[in-house]
């Protein structure tokens, strides 16, 4: 591995899609060509649905920033995790390229319904749009856990797999420091928690089963 992407990956493993050092790093720009079929599945439905759940997060964060953007308190918090997911949804587009994975069919169903969360828990009150965030970003850490484990599957031999599995473990780590500033933020103070809870997360597993197919 060249110098510049150990120097990049030694901060952030994303970095190197966000400011690549080398258009032409095998790592960045190729996809491993001896997968047997079960580990393509594998690779295709994982981009697929990580692609498809950035846009998610991308659209309920802009839902509620359109209603609690001006909120002194969460406001800023919740700018700041959209920022974030901007990043990730860069990330997750130029690694679906570069894999060669067919994107979902329901990126726009997404985005409506995504979008119609946010605004609809921003409406629920500050705490109910935590509560939001922490169902969803529960449901996405324990997803990517069980990403890492199949992507043990994968070919270590190709520059392109270490990358992506020190990837998805940041992005994982991302997502669980929203969890978990959504609980600082009295998330669970919400009117019916366990029920708002039980709804975003069963919603956001039918998705992934969804996305995985189509």
């Amino acid at each position: 591995m060249r110098p510049s992407l150990v120097r990049a990956l030694s901060t952030r493993a994303s970095a190197v899609y966000t400011n690549p050092p080398n258009a032409h790093v095998p790592a960045l720009t190729s996809t491993p060509s001896n997968l047997t079929h079960r580990q393509r599945e594998i690779l295709d439905s994982a981009l697929r649905v990580d692609q498809a759940g950035e846009i998610a997060a991308n659209y309920i964060y802009r839902g509620q920033m359109a209603v609690l953007g001006q909120d002194p308190k969460v406001g800023p918090l919740i700018q700041d995790m959209w920022d974030q997911e901007k990043r990730h949804l860069i990330v997750m587009d130029k690694l679906q390229v570069q894999h060669q994975v067919r994107p979902t069919v329901l990126s726009d169903v997404a985005k409506v319904a995504s979008y119609g969360l946010g605004v609809v828990t921003a409406l629920l009150g500050k705490e109910a749009a935590m509560a939001c965030t922490e169902a969803v970003e529960t449901v996405i850490g324990e997803h990517y856990d069980d990403q890492l484990h199949e992507f043990e599957s994968l070919p270590s031999s190709h520059p392109s797999v270490p990358l992506l599995r020190d990837v998805i473990k940041e992005l994982r780590d991302d997502e669980l420091e929203h969890l978990d500033a959504a609980v600082e933020h009295h998330s669970q103070r919400a009117p019916a928690h366990a029920l708002l809870s039980t709804i975003v997360g069963g919603g956001c597993k039918v998705a992934i089963e969804l996305c995985k197919k189509i």
